[in-house]
C-alpha cells in the first residue's frame, strides 16, 4: 500500500435521485470487492448538491456526478465506467 492518503471517492447527488441511489449501489458493491480483494478501498463521501448552489449549478443536469481524485465521472451509472475509475485512480 501507499504511505499517501487516499482521495474520498465523492457521490454527488440529490435526494429523490433514483440513478443516484443506483450509483451509490454499484460504488458500495465496489468498495466491497476491493476490500475482498485486498486492494485499496476509499472512503465514500455523499454530497447533496440542494445544499449549496455552487454545486447545485454545476451538476444539476448531470447527476450522479463521482470524483476520485482529480477524475470525474457525470452520468456514473455504468459499474464498468466506475470500476475504471477506482482502478485508474487508486491501482496505478
Amino acid at each position: 500500500m501507499r504511505d499517501v492518503p487516499l482521495p474520498d471517492l465523492v457521490l454527488y447527488g440529490r435526494p429523490g435521485c433514483g440513478l443516484c441511489d443506483e450509483t451509490r449501489s454499484i460504488l458500495l458493491a465496489l468498495q466491497e470487492q476491493r476490500a475482498r480483494a485486498g486492494l485499496a478501498v476509499p472512503t465514500l463521501v455523499e454530497r447533496d448538491i440542494e445544499t449549496d448552489p455552487a454545486w447545485e449549478h454545476a451538476f444539476f443536469s448531470a447527476i450522479p456526478v463521482v470524483e476520485l481524485g482529480d477524475r470525474r465521472l457525470e452520468l456514473a451509472t455504468s459499474a464498468a465506467k466506475l470500476r475504471r475509475l477506482l482502478t485508474d485512480v487508486l491501482d496505478a
